[in-house]
């Protein structure tokens, strides 16, 4: 693990593509996607547009996409294959469209508007790209969405891409891969030109969709094909390209595994004011505003604390310790790029912003925002920027291309320094709990991790401040962590007096695939806001199938006990005497907090 400065960026080396599109595939492996551009590196006799990058050792390996994936969407299935669906048609020099799509050129770039692209992620650095036989509808800017069963939705986008959609190319339609028939029609997508590009897409624990595009927002059902329509979202555009930070937050024991989804700037900009030939993206404002919608339980949306300052682009990663990490983007403009007069080179977007913001939804009303003595990036990061969770709970930021083509010279040029950011919790030792599982399922049988005085910081009491969490990291393109969550287990312990260890008792996920789909993810545990290295999982069945549901195991009453754990050196036995008991994630008071987070690793 690296020893990272709190609160600080590191250039950790140059990605052999630029980031467009960025996913965590196991506990060593990060997988870049660009689109098809002049990179220098090549590939079998052409410029590469994927690559993989080796955590432990910071190799890379460039990959071979095989169509052009420029604004495709992805996703991990059940079983652990990422999917990267959709893209442009095949380009030349410049990023314009070339008469011939099925490869050739400068590029050999075949269309990729019907791709459905997927990978395995290895250890060994063997695995490879390979195309899927079924092709999905034509479709750029989609989003993926993995549900109960493990398969996953793909949604919206359109057939031939630019700026914002127009009626001539959208495709206001959803379907499902593994296949399971033609593309299904939305009113919602249909209604929401032209901006319903990459639509806003959440599981929720009820099995319904949260479905948002420019200012409406409906639940769908998925089994009946109907939509409900909410309270449209106040203040600002949230999607691309008015390109917000959204985020589902923590699902915990202490709100019952309700989904409360927020939104954190974009811009407030009307529907006809995205096709009008004056408007000028890049003298847009972006919006401070940050709202927050609990669809199982409200249609309507509230205010939270607005962000500090105005942000397009902006990036919000989940953090094992609760808290959510903000960077990336801008002051001014919006998503997208053009040769146009008013552009900077070609962004439509100015003025980066280099300081990340921290929110978290602990904290009381009006303090929820903080830079928590964060330093500066070095290195603007516009359109076309990702940013992943890490296993040792860093967060790599990478890409940032506001170019039509690989472009060099300019105020934003085309970016592969690659950075990691470091939390606070870089500060501290690490804990090293035992005996973490390698799967989870929905209910069944609890597990015990055993952390020694050292993971408790010499305090027994630190127990009181330790939780359990599923993070999935996601698939980061446009703003958006596609897939991403953070799921906190059900935890009690057992405590020893003496010797300051314990054993934590935890819950298998609740018995509802909806509350985190199957496939792998990142499990922590977390003392004190200090999180361990996060370990793979992998979570439900390893199958795309109906999953298995299995009855919730009761846990232990948490208690602390005099004497010795039965594991430590002297082989004591515990004393007779308890200091305090209850148990703990609703079901009663628990003298000791254990918290674990799984972030998604894919295998």
């Amino acid at each position: 693990m690296r020893k990272g400065s709190p609160g600080t960026f590191e250039v950790i080396g140059q990605s052999l593509v630029s980031a467009q599109q960025l996913f965590l595939g196991n506990t060593d492996s990060v997988y870049f996607i660009d689109k098809v551009e002049n990179n220098p590196t090549q590939i079998n006799g052409h410029p590469v547009w994927g690559s993989e990058w080796g955590l432990s050792n910071n190799q890379q390996r460039p990959l071979d996409v095989m169509t052009n994936a420029f604004c495709a969407g992805g996703n991990v299935l059940g079983n652990g294959t990422w999917i990267n669906v959709g893209g442009n048609q095949a380009v030349t020099w410049g990023g314009n469209a070339v008469d011939r799509q099925d490869g050739g050129g400068p590029y050999n770039d075949p269309d990729g508007r019907q791709s459905i692209r997927m990978l395995d992620p290895c250890v060994d650095r063997n695995c490879d790209w390979r195309m899927s036989p079924h092709p999905s509808d034509q479709r750029w800017y989609p989003t993926l969405e993995t549900v109960e069963d493990g398969s996953i939705m793909i949604i919206g986008g359109c057939r031939n891409g630019g700026y914002v959609n127009d009626p001539g190319q959208d495709n206001p339609t959803y379907e499902f891969f593994p296949p399971t028939g033609d593309p299904i029609d939305s009113p919602m997508l249909s209604r929401t030109l032209p901006v319903n590009l990459y639509p806003l897409v959440w599981l929720l624990p009820s099995g319904r969709i949260l479905m948002q595009a420019n200012w409406e927002t409906v639940l769908l059902d998925r089994h009946t094909n109907q939509e409900t329509q909410l309270d449209n979202i106040p203040d600002a555009v949230r999607v691309y390209p008015a390109s917000a930070g959204t985020l589902m937050l923590p699902l915990t024991p202490a709100n019952n595994y309700t989904a409360t989804v927020l939104f954190c700037g974009g811009a407030n900009v009307t529907t006809e004011t995205w096709w009008a030939q004056d408007f000028i993206p890049l003298q847009q404002a972006p919006s401070t505003s940050c709202v927050k919608i609990t669809p199982d339980v409200s249609q309507s949306y509230t205010h939270d604390d607005p962000l500090p300052e105005a942000r397009s682009m902006l990036n919000l990663i989940q953090l094992p310790d609760g808290t959510v990490l903000g960077l990336n983007g801008a002051a001014t403009g919006t998503a997208g790029y053009g040769n146009t007069t008013w552009a900077v080179g070609q962004s439509f977007a100015d003025n980066a912003l280099l300081t990340p913001i921290l929110y978290d939804p602990k904290a009381p009303a009006g303090s929820r925002w903080s830079r928590n003595g964060f330093s500066a990036s070095n290195i603007p990061r516009m359109y076309h920027s990702s940013a992943i969770l890490l296993p040792d709970g860093s967060v790599m930021v990478s890409g940032s291309n506001p170019n039509a083509d690989y472009t060099t010279g300019v105020k934003f040029s085309t970016e592969y320094r690659t950075e990691l950011f470091y939390p606070s919790y870089f500060s501290k030792r690490r804990p090293e709990p035992k005996a973490l599982p390698v799967k989870l399922t929905y209910g069944g049988a609890a597990f015990d991790v055993q952390l020694s005085s050292d993971d408790l910081f010499g305090n027994i009491d630190n127990i009181n401040k330790t939780t359990a969490v599923v993070i999935r990291p996601g698939f980061s393109t446009h703003s958006m962590n596609m897939g991403q969550r953070y799921v906190e287990l059900q935890t009690s312990f057992t405590g020893y007096q003496n010797d300051h260890t314990a054993i934590l008792h935890v819950s298998q996920l609740p018995s509802n695939p909806a509350i985190l789909a199957p496939g792998p993810a990142l499990l922590f545990i977390v003392v004190n806001g200090v999180p361990s290295v996060g370990v793979q999982v992998m979570v439900g069945s390893g199958n795309i199938e109906t999953q298995q549901m299995l009855p919730a195991a009761s846990l232990p009453a948490s208690q602390i006990l005099l004497g010795d754990s039965p594991n430590s050196k002297t082989g004591a036995t515990t004393g007779n005497g308890a200091l305090g008991s209850g148990s703990r994630g609703g079901l009663g008071w628990a003298v000791l907090v254990v918290s674990v987070a799984v972030g998604v690793l894919v295998i």
